[in-house]
């Protein structure tokens, strides 16, 4: 993919990086294929609860992308951690020992203009958890 890491806090609360538009992410039509967005955005939050949170097992449970405009330049992925949203998924950790945060991110086109927005909904549950479904 040769994406590359463009600003990152040691906390994950804050990740920039950027997606290269080139022979291999380029459509027939010139631009990023949504696959290729998808599989930069799925693993993001998932790191990011695990470094935040790593006494527990945490995967992706749902990626959701919005296409709104046309991938026709690098994209940068826009990913934030905020403390708010570290402080609900704890309370729901103590309360109930699982939790199932959204996490929003968005692609920006060189422009400036958002490509896609992205939902990306992580499942962290205790470590050693089996679904019932497995």
């Amino acid at each position: 993919m040769r994406a590359s890491l463009e600003e990152y806090n040691e906390d994950w609360s804050k990740v920039r990086i950027r997606l290269p538009l080139n022979w291999v992410s380029k459509n027939a039509a010139g631009n990023m294929f949504g696959g290729f967005q998808a599989s930069l955005a799925d693993p993001i939050p998932a790191m990011a609860c695990i470094k935040k949170f790593p006494k527990y097992r945490v995967a992706t449970k749902n990626l959701a992308i919005d296409f709104i405009r046309v991938g026709n330049s690098d994209l940068m992925l826009h990913f934030d951690f905020s403390a708010e949203q570290e402080q609900q998924i704890c309370a729901e950790l103590a309360e109930h020992g699982r939790a199932t945060p959204s996490f929003d991110m968005v692609f920006i086109r060189a422009d400036g203009k958002v490509c896609s927005r992205i939902k990306n909904t992580v499942a962290i549950r205790p470590l050693g958890y089996v679904s019932s479904f497995e």
